[in-house]
């Protein structure tokens, strides 16, 4: 396999970069405008039906600021070998005058060429891509054509769809203006397919269609008869014929079978001549769909349950704290009861979104107002805000912070504001930054201020032991608490990286 016609090793490089992608190519080597390029990108993100329709490979040339004729984009044909082993994208073409001359609006031309290794002559056929009325590419479609060999049915409906294709390349009318050229999953030739006629009625089917056909109940003949006997909406095929615009639709039998059908008109003078549709079994990625919606539904549950069995045990162990008449006992009772519920709080929020992330604002707020309103005197209020905006982190980071902030505001409510008068300005700031890898949360109060002597590493108490313990063992982060850098009061600050 050669490319004698292209000058060996002449690629384009911008600041020692190879040029390899078409939108790079066609910014910094055309003078093409913005809808001219992006005309060309829609076209190669679906001329993949067009190589395989005719059997051969097909090159995009476009003309480059200094005249010279670029190759652009190349697509191999799933329908038959390439005549191409190598990429020619980024090469200039040379020995090619007729390339020019479609450039300069000469029209659709075929022509024999020959490739180096080849013996047959190749069949090349050149067709000018217009937008606006405007040549700004030609297409070359290149392929060995035996005259020997006499064309088979499927041949002969391949070749006749791609004819139409090509002579609306040539009209500007492909790619379809109303088109999703990213469509996932996109049916190719060798999926099946069927070539209609202008009334909708079948006129070819391949052998790959007719097993589709065969997969979803439809075991006659289809050539005759009209597509929305197969189980086409009558109302798809107008629709698209109508606006010019392909359209898809799936045809299932019971849950186990799913083909998904691309119906692309065949227009000619701005009339639906035909149309092409080309076929998929999509059941396995169906199948796979429903698995993953019906995980998703079982995981919300399993969350579900989880949350309500932790709120069962808080609930519980608010009860027992009613019947303790030690208020030390009592107060313990009632700490465990909150922290527990700060960590059923994450559970309700994955019960709600699914999934094994949750956005930490979500949790951060429902514990803010669970504390609020279990340890807020409404003698002596304390506004407590959030600031910023926390990142997506895992349910298991989830319930370590959520439990360490309830533990941190909690502290800062009830020891921050010790002796302050009733009608004092009291406060709690919750402050989120996110620093790159890093997560820094701060809780700040404006209150009386750290006990002379504070020690962080030696003070007993057991909210605060619990989170040194969960931001250094459990989120491999520390933990610090100092006076507040901003006036009066303390600054908690947790840093943890994401």
């Amino acid at each position: 396999m050669g490319c004698s016609h292209y000058l060996q090793g002449e690629f384009l490089l911008i600041e020692g970069v190879f040029l390899a992608t078409l939108t790079d190519l066609l910014r910094h080597h055309t003078d093409l405008n913005d809808p001219a390029r992006q005309h060309l990108r829609r076209l190669v993100a679906i001329w993949g039906p067009l190589s395989d329709l005719s059997f051969g490979d097909l090159l995009l040339f476009t003309s480059a600021k200094d005249k010279r004729v670029l190759t652009v984009g190349q697509v191999r044909p799933t329908t038959n070998q390439t005549l191409y082993r190598t990429d020619l994208v980024g090469l200039f073409s040379q020995d090619r005058p007729f390339i020019r001359d479609v450039l300069d609006g000469a029209g659709r031309t075929v022509v024999s060429v020959s490739r180096a290794g080849i013996s047959e002559p190749v069949r090349m056929e050149v067709v000018p891509v217009r937008h606006n009325g405007t040549v700004v590419a030609a297409l070359a479609s290149e392929a060995v054509r035996s005259p020997s060999r006499s064309t088979g049915e499927l041949e002969r409906a391949y070749l006749g769809v791609v004819d139409q294709l090509f002579a609306m390349v040539a009209n500007g009318s492909f790619p379809y203006a109303f088109d999703d050229p990213t469509a996932e999953g996109s049916p190719r030739v060798g999926d099946g397919v069927i070539v209609l006629k202008s009334d909708g009625v079948v006129g070819y089917t391949s052998p790959n269609a007719v097993s589709a056909l065969h997969r979803v109940g439809f075991h006659v003949n289809a050539v005759g008869r009209n597509i929305t006997e197969i189980g086409l909406p009558r109302d798809v095929l107008r629709t698209a014929f109508g606006l010019g615009a392909p359209l898809t639709h799936e045809l299932e039998r019971g849950e186990s079978v799913a083909i998904q059908l691309r119906l692309l008109p065949l227009m000619d003078d701005g009339r639906a001549a035909g149309a092409l549709v080309l076929m998929r079994d999509v059941s396995d990625i169906r199948r796979q769909e429903r698995l993953l919606v019906s995980m998703d539904a079982t995981i919300r549950e399993i969350h579900h349950r989880v949350k309500n069995n932790l709120q069962t045990v808080s609930s519980l162990l608010r009860m027992q704290g009613r019947r303790v008449d030690e208020p030390a006992a009592k107060a313990a009772l009632d700490e465990a009861s909150r922290r527990i519920r700060s960590i059923a709080l994450v559970h309700e929020v994955l019960s709600r979104e699914g999934g094994d992330d949750v956005q930490l604002n979500d949790v951060l707020r429902p514990v803010v107002q669970m504390v609020q309103g279990a340890l807020v005197d409404p003698e002596r209020p304390v506004t407590i805000t959030v600031e910023g905006t926390g990142p997506i982190v895992t349910a298991t980071t989830a319930s370590s912070l959520a439990v360490v902030l309830s533990e941190l505001i909690q502290n800062a409510v009830e020891h921050g504001f010790v002796g302050t008068p009733s009608d004092a300005d009291r406060s709690v700031v919750v402050r989120l930054d996110r620093r790159g890898p890093k997560l820094e949360v701060r809780v700040e109060d404006n209150g009386v201020g750290l006990p002379e002597g504070f020690n962080i590493d030696t003070d007993p108490g057991l909210g605060l032991t619990i989170v040194r313990t969960l931001t250094t063992a459990d989120l491999g982060g520390t933990f610090e608490v100092v006076p507040n850098p901003d006036g009066p009061g303390t600054a908690a600050i947790v840093r943890v990286d994401l």
